[in-house]
């Protein structure tokens, strides 16, 4: 079962998960839930997802998760998982047939020493979206952004890989790429012309199966952020 529409305050819950299945409470503009959706979908785990109203949460949702965020994931025992990187290092114990972190205890502690660098970006986009709303002089947090950018070159020219992990995409590469597939939002001008490699990245990422089955176009996110900035979020953008 795959809810589209999102679930609100006073929605009734829905039915326990089913025996080989797991589920995962979402939010289809949201990019930590989309770091979990692109595991899911990269390892092909059977899964179904339930969207939530993040404005006016259901209660049943608030009992499974005090703290009311998606991602969270609920196994059929009734176990109760949240926050993207922990969700997604859980699937990737629990589901091994296609393995997406290295095996070595190095090559692991290398990519959440690379996640950890990445949190330190993300609060960018919040910051320039806000600020470019309310008027204000965001080019001082732009030219912060680009050298956080050009770090990230710089981390593709060393390696001399296609992908963050090796020349195949790993669990780094998808904990990253929803925030690239929103780029567009901060409307900066030519925002990786001068980060080649970052931007070969980028094209590679597109041509990703998980990426593809999970993304949404630029126009889409626009129109659903302005509901937001608006005040009146429409979860139920498009459908």
């Amino acid at each position: 079962m795959s809810t589209e529409k999102s679930f609100a305050k006073g929605s009734p819950a829905p039915a326990p998960v089913p025996k080989d299945c797991i589920r995962l409470y979402s939010m289809r503009f949201c990019p930590f839930a989309q770091r979990t959706r692109l595991v899911l979908n990269a390892k092909g785990i059977k899964h179904d997802t339930i969207n939530i109203n993040l404005k006016d949460k259901p209660d049943w949702f608030l009992e499974k998760n005090p703290l009311g965020l998606v991602p969270t994931l609920e196994t059929p025992a009734g176990e109760v998982i949240y926050e993207s990187p922990i969700t997604c290092e859980y699937l990737e114990e629990v589901y091994p047939e296609k393995k997406l972190l290295p095996s070595s205890p190095f090559g692991k502690a290398q990519q959440k020493m690379m996640l950890e660098h990445f949190s330190k970006v993300t609060p960018y986009y919040y910051k320039i979206t806000a600020g470019r709303r309310s008027g204000e002089d965001v080019s001082g947090l732009e030219a912060e952004l680009k050298e956080k950018f050009a770090k990230l070159n710089e981390d593709l020219v060393k390696k001399k890989t296609k992908f963050f992990g090796g020349d195949s995409v790993t669990m780094i590469d998808y904990m990253m790429w929803p925030f690239f597939e929103r780029i567009e939002l901060l409307e900066l001008k030519n925002p990786l012309n001068d980060t080649p490699e970052l931007k070969k990245w980028t094209e590679c990422m597109l041509e990703d199966p998980a990426v593809k089955a999970t993304m949404f176009g630029a126009d889409t996110y626009k129109a659903f952020y302005k509901t937001v900035a608006d005040g009146k979020p429409d979860y139920d953008f498009g459908l």
